[in-house]
C-alpha cells in the first residue's frame, strides 16, 4: 500500500526574484516566474552519490508542467523566504527522497531554457553535492522513477541521447566532471 504524502511543490508558492548577482530584489510566483521567458529567481541543483560512487538521478513526474518525463539530477528546487540554500537543498532531499544527508556546495551559475510554449527556467542556481545512504522513498508527484548510475554511464547516456535529460543536469554535469567529480568520488568536499 502507498502512503499518501502531502503536496511539496505549489504554482502559487513564493521564489525569490535575484538579480545578475544573486542579490534579492522581490518575490513571484512559481507560476509567474516560469512563465514565457521566465523571470531570474534563486534556485539549487544537488547531485548525491552513494558509497559505491554512483549518482543518484530522478525522472521528473508527468505532472511537472516543465520537462515532464525528463531524467535529472537527484534533486532540484527553490529555497523559501528567510531559508539558507543549503537548508533548501536538505528539506527538498527529505521531501521528495525521504533521504537525510549533508549538502556542500559546488558553485553556481546563471541559466536560461525554455520548454515550448510552456514557459522557462531563469535561474541563478546553486549546485550542490552529497553522499546518499539509505533507501530512496520517492514523492510520487515529484518523481515517477530513480536509478543510480556509474558517472561514466550518465556521461555515455548524455552524449547518446542526450534529449531525455534537463538542460540543467546537461551543463551541470559536465562542469562536475571537469571540476569536481574526482573529489566527491575521493569522499573530499572541495
Amino acid at each position: 500500500m502507498s502512503v499518501a504524502r502531502q503536496s511539496v511543490s505549489s504554482p502559487t508558492e513564493s521564489l525569490i526574484l535575484v538579480d545578475a548577482h544573486d542579490r534579492d530584489i522581490g518575490f513571484r510566483s512559481k507560476a509567474e516566474c516560469h512563465a514565457g521567458d521566465g523571470l531570474l529567481h534563486r534556485a539549487f541543483s544537488v547531485f548525491l552519490f552513494n558509497r559505491d560512487g554512483q549518482v543518484l538521478l530522478q525522472q521528473r513526474s508527468a505532472q511537472k508542467p516543465l520537462w515532464p518525463l525528463y531524467w535529472s539530477n537527484s534533486c532540484c528546487s527553490h529555497p523559501r523566504q528567510s531559508e539558507s540554500i543549503e537548508d533548501a537543498g536538505r528539506r527538498r532531499i527529505r521531501e521528495e527522497l525521504h533521504l537525510d544527508c549533508d549538502v556542500w556546495f559546488l558553485y553556481k551559475f546563471q541559466y536560461q531554457a525554455t520548454y515550448g510554449d510552456a514557459g522557462s527556467e531563469h535561474e541563478f542556481c546553486h549546485v550542490f553535492a552529497g553522499i546518499a545512504d539509505g533507501a530512496v522513498s520517492a514523492h510520487p508527484d515529484e518523481i515517477v522513477d530513480w536509478r543510480y548510475v556509474d558517472p561514466d554511464t550518465l556521461t555515455r547516456e548524455i552524449a547518446a541521447d542526450g534529449d531525455r535529460f534537463t538542460p540543467w543536469l546537461k551543463m551541470e554535469w559536465e562542469r562536475i566532471r571537469a571540476d569536481f567529480l574526482d573529489d566527491i568520488l575521493a569522499g573530499r568536499s572541495p
